[in-house]
C-alpha cells in the first residue's frame, strides 16, 4: 500500500512556514528552533484574538493547549483563603502562558485579557515532540519556566509588601516593560491596581494625581499613559533612601 503525504516532503509545512516568518518568534519559545526544528512542525498552531476582560482560560481547568503571546497583555488572577481576588503577575509579547499543561496539570490562576491581545494556541503535543527532537528547546522552557517564577517572586516582593507609595512605582516600572512602540503604557482601572497591590481605590487615585503632578506620567487617555523613565528612577531611589 503507497502514502501519499499530504505535503511535499521537500517543501516545510505551511505552519512552519508561518512560524520562521512570525515578527515576535525571536521572543518566543519557537524562538530556539532551527530551520531542522521549524521543519518538524506539523501541526496547525490558530491565532486567536481576545478583547479586554475577556478570559483566556481559568484555574483548576485542564487544558491541552498553551500559547505565545504575540501583543498585547495578560494578567493571573487568583482568590485568596480570604476570598480576594488579587492579581499576581502580568505577562507580555513574546511570554509563554499555560505551560502547565506540558506536565499534565490544571492552570493554575485565570489568565483574562487586560489589553487587545493576539495569540498563538499551541497543541502541547507538538512541544511535546518538538523537545523530544530539539534540546535547546527543552532549555528555553526551562528559562521560561524559571523567569515565571522570578516574576512571581518578584511580583511578591516588590508589589505586596511596603510603602504604597513606593508598591505603585514599582508597578508603573513593570507596565513600562511592556510599553507599545510609540511609548503609550497600558494603565489599570484604580480597582485593578487596588487588586494588584492590596491598596484602596482612594489611596490608587490620590497616587497616580501625584505622579502626574511629578511628571512621572502623562495621561493620555484613561486607559494609557507615558511614562518618564528618569523621572520614575529619581522617584524610586528617594523611596528606597527613605
Amino acid at each position: 500500500m503507497s502514502i501519499i503525504p499530504l505535503y511535499r516532503v521537500d517543501t516545510p509545512h505551511p505552519q512552519a512556514q508561518a512560524c520562521a516568518a512570525c515578527s515576535v518568534r525571536k521572543r518566543s519559545l519557537f524562538g530556539a528552533l532551527d530551520q531542522a526544528g521549524l521543519d518538524y512542525i506539523h501541526a496547525h498552531i490558530d491565532s486567536i484574538q481576545l478583547q479586554p476582560g475577556k478570559t483566556l482560560f481559568e484555574a483548576g481547568a485542564r487544558g491541552a493547549v498553551l500559547y505565545t503571546l504575540r501583543e498585547g497583555i495578560v494578567r493571573f488572577e487568583r482568590v485568596t483563603e480570604r476570598g480576594d481576588r488579587r492579581i499576581v503577575r502580568l505577562a507580555g509579547r513574546g511570554d509563554l502562558i499555560g505551560q502547565e499543561v506540558l506536565l499534565r496539570r490544571p492552570y493554575a490562576d485565570d489568565a483574562v485579557a487586560c489589553t487587545p491581545v493576539q495569540l498563538c494556541r499551541i497543541p502541547a503535543h507538538l512541544v511535546d515532540g518538538l523537545a523530544g527532537q530539539t534540546p535547546a528547546l527543552v532549555r528555553e522552557l526551562m528559562v521560561r519556566w524559571q523567569r515565571a517564577l522570578e516574576d512571581s517572586e518578584a511580583w511578591l516582593s516588590d508589589l505586596a509588601a511596603g510603602p504604597a507609595r513606593r508598591r505603585l512605582l514599582k508597578l508603573l516600572q513593570k507596565l513600562a516593560a511592556h510599553a507599545a512602540a510609540d511609548g503609550r503604557v497600558w494603565l489599570p482601572q484604580r480597582d485593578e491596581m487596588g487588586a494588584m497591590l492590596d491598596l484602596t481605590f482612594e489611596t490608587a487615585s490620590r497616587l497616580i494625581s501625584q505622579f502626574k503632578r511629578e511628571g512621572v506620567i502623562e495621561l493620555l487617555d484613561l486607559r494609557h499613559v507615558r511614562i518618564d523613565g528618569p523621572a520614575l528612577q529619581r522617584a524610586l531611589r528617594v523611596e528606597d533612601e527613605r
